[in-house]
């Protein structure tokens, strides 16, 4: 199995995560317990999710990679409210937006090969974990 540090997915996450969450310490001081802490842990738990995903195989990781993926749907969802509320700039939103497709490109590929995987009768552990790979 690859290691979590040598794919694509987890750098890219890696680098979401360093931009997004100091952004959110200049959201309205009202905000920060209600939506900036859920926008902050669906991040988080979204990163969560796909290393838990890379430590297994088979059905228990598609599992895991299902739920990143419903992770970064309620990120999505929170940054979009973020920019309509003003809290993130047209350029911010812009740029984060980017970032969470290309993660959501690479979460795609890793859950078809994984599923591929599955269907062929592998236990998808090692390589499904390389669809991030550069």
């Amino acid at each position: 199995m690859p290691n979590a540090k040598d794919l694509v997915i987890f750098t890219q996450t890696y680098d979401l995560l360093t931009w997004l969450l100091p952004q959110c310490e200049r959201f309205p001081k009202s905000q920060r317990f209600v939506v900036t802490q859920r926008l902050q842990g669906a991040a988080l738990d979204f990163q969560e999710a796909i290393f838990e995903a890379n430590a297994r195989g088979g059905a228990e990781r598609l599992a895991y990679l299902q739920a990143a993926d419903a992770h970064l749907n309620k990120l999505r969802l929170y940054l979009r409210l973020s920019r309509q509320w003003e809290w993130l700039g047209s350029g911010q939103y812009a740029h984060v937006s980017r970032m969470v497709a290309q993660v959501g490109k690479l979460l795609g590929g890793w859950i078809k090969q994984t599923r591929a995987a599955s269907t062929s009768g592998h236990s998808g552990r090692g390589r499904a974990a390389e669809a991030g790979a550069g």
